[in-house]
């Protein structure tokens, strides 16, 4: 075990014997409900040296455990390695929820180290908050959730996120700031409030049409909102601020309090005033600052299904990024094809010569997530993060998976691409070739309004478990503008999972990837993505169709592909999606590039 994690274990449980602590509880949160945080925030990492994006450590007086999806199974599995902290595979059968788990030591313990259940109120939901409140009660305990326990350890801790914020010109927005402001006032009119708390970064960005650096690959700025009928309030840092953005708040009737205000603001709020807030969302503590005679009206930020779909100038916007993104992904992939073998390359130096191509791309602003690039048994982690010490030389064989994206003025891309660097087996081409088959037939899909995409995911599941195969995470998620790379209420999976509001109906406007894959631990990953545009098609006697516009322009690999293994119909499928690549992005390419991309297109 690494003996620093041994040591800040021992140090926060001696800060918790202090306060009569009996579990903390550490998310992967910000003070936001952020999906990725900022350094600043990255206590689970630092508690337990799992550095994913997603999971939750429950350390008590005995024992420690590290809950995480199954994106991160392996990943957690090798970082946990030698340590006490005990590994629990979300999902999996018999596996407890971390929430179970808190119950089932403060049963064990009986108060034998105190009579408190902590947290940092600030780190976690109001609705999580509560339920671990309703543990505590049931056990005679306290729920102690006004202190950051290991910030009292963390010597050397990265200070709090502060980035210049700018705007976002209304050119690539398709929508003004004050029109935003009056839909979610209608909205809230309708759910009869008379305020709204907004603490979730890209619902603020949205609105605001501001963007910043806070978070590394989410362009976001730290920072509340608190809206009115009349009056609209960002509690943000001063620093974050220029004279060209402070002018535009103005023009738009947006007062600026300091960020730290926000709280002692909430506990001012006017008796018998009625407020909108998502309990998922806004953390425990500005719940708790909130009086109790305030009505709380717990619902779903309107934020959040206006920004999911997209207007036509932010449709047509996308458009271009894709084009773009796809230069750059066809350069790549011709480099690479062209050079496996000849030129020394590893998984980081790829990761960064995709890189180095997106950048030279015109309206290119950042990364959308860091690059995942895993070669051979490194693709079966779903969420590999390649590291100087990980990283892999490439050989003239098997696959590479390479997941990437960027976000551009024009909006933000995700794609992923599987690359055959050489002779695969008999058993990696019939995989490929169903993955490749799962991801057509999604894409292809026509439906009925009214449709989520727990209805669709079936169509890209079924060509694996027809083989009695399967991958363990969702089929898809939606995409923001210029936002979080992962973004909600749309989403493809095959079931609902608790607390994930992914169930809503598929929208014109919406934004979705499509990306089914199989994972070989040990040996290889398959992934294939595209983001796809849901469109409306047919209005009849039936009803409203819909269909879905493929918006990624790059070939998929032809060296991996058996087309004995496929139906005319799907054949048919990969010829048009190749022709409408060809079609978009050769008057992209000259030469050698050109001719790459006319064999990677060819009809099969």
């Amino acid at each position: 075990m690494d003996k620093s994690i041994q040591e800040r274990l021992a140090q926060l449980r001696s800060r918790m014997a202090e306060r009569g602590i009996a579990v903390y509880v550490i998310p992967t949160a910000d003070f936001h409900e952020s999906e990725y945080v900022g350094e600043h925030f990255k206590t689970r990492a630092y508690m337990t040296g799992f550095t994913g994006s997603a999971g939750t450590a429950v350390i008590s007086m005995e024992e420690a455990g590290l809950w995480t999806d199954a994106r991160y199974f392996l990943q957690a599995g090798e970082q946990l390695k030698g340590s006490e902290i005990t590994l629990f595979r979300m999902g999996e059968e018999g596996v407890p929820t971390a929430s179970a788990y808190v119950e089932e030591i403060l049963s064990r313990y009986d108060g034998k180290y105190g009579r408190r259940l902590a947290f940092d109120g600030r780190v976690i939901n109001a609705a999580l908050g509560q339920k671990f409140e309703e543990i505590a009660d049931r056990h005679q305990m306290e729920v102690y959730a006004g202190e950051d326990l290991v910030d009292l350890i963390w010597e050397d801790r990265p200070a709090l996120p502060c980035e210049k914020a700018w705007i976002l010109a209304e050119k690539y927005t398709g929508e003004s700031t004050s029109s935003k402001l009056a839909q979610v006032r209608d909205r809230m009119r309708e759910a009869g409030a008379e305020a709204h708390v907004m603490t979730a970064l890209y619902d603020i960005c949205w609105l605001l049409n501001i963007r910043g650096s806070d978070i590394s690959y989410v362009p976001v700025v730290l920072s509340y909102l608190m809206i009115w009928k009349e009056q609209c309030i960002w509690f943000v840092q001063e620093q974050a601020l220029d004279g060209k953005v402070k002018t535009y708040l103005e023009e738009n009737q947006i007062t600026c309090r300091p960020y730290e205000e926000f709280y002692s603001y909430l506990e001012q709020l006017t008796t018998g005033c009625t407020v909108l807030l998502d309990r998922n969302v806004v953390n425990y503590r500005a719940v708790s600052c909130i009086p109790q005679d305030v009505t709380i009206i717990d619902e779903v930020n309107p934020a959040v299904y206006l920004k999911a779909v997209k207007n036509e100038v932010q449709m047509e916007n996308i458009r271009q990024a894709h084009i773009k993104d796809a230069v750059a992904m066809c350069k790549f992939m011709c480099y690479l094809k062209s050079n496996i073998g000849r030129v020394p390359m590893t998984e980081l130096s790829t990761a960064c010569k995709l890189e180095e191509l997106r950048r030279q791309q015109e309206g290119f602003l950042e990364l959308s997530f860091e690059t995942i690039s895993a070669y051979a048994e490194h693709g079966a982690i779903v969420h590999y993060a390649v590291t100087e010490a990980s990283d892999r030389p490439l050989e003239p064989e098997g696959f590479l998976l390479v997941d990437s994206g960027g976000h551009y003025l024009e909006g933000t891309t995700d794609i992923t691409r599987t690359f055959a660097l050489g002779p695969i087996t008999d058993e990696m081409r019939e995989n490929f070739t169903r993955v490749c088959r799962a991801n057509l037939n999604l894409a292809s899909a026509r439906f009925l309004k009214g449709c989520t995409g727990v209805n669709l995911d079936i169509l890209a599941r079924e060509p694996l478990w027809e083989a009695g195969l399967d991958y363990k995470h969702g089929t898809g998620h939606g995409v923001g503008y210029l936002l979080n790379v992962h973004e909600g209420p749309n989403a493809f999976r095959w079931r609902c999972l608790p607390g994930r509001a992914e169930d809503s109906v598929l929208e014109e406007g919406m934004v979705t990837t499509d990306e089914p894959g199989l994972y070989i631990a040990g040996e290889y990953g398959i992934r294939i993505e595209n983001e796809l545009l849901c469109r409306k098609g047919e209005k009849n006697d039936f009803g409203q169709f819909m269909y879905f516009e493929n918006l990624t322009y790059v070939p998929i690999d032809l060296d991996a592909i058996e087309p004995s293994l496929m139906t005319e119909t799907e054949r048919a499928r990969l010829n048009a999606y190749h022709a409408l690549v060809f079609e978009k992005i050769s008057p992209y390419l000259e030469g050698e590039e050109l001719d790459f991309l006319r064999r990677y297109t060819r009809a099969i």
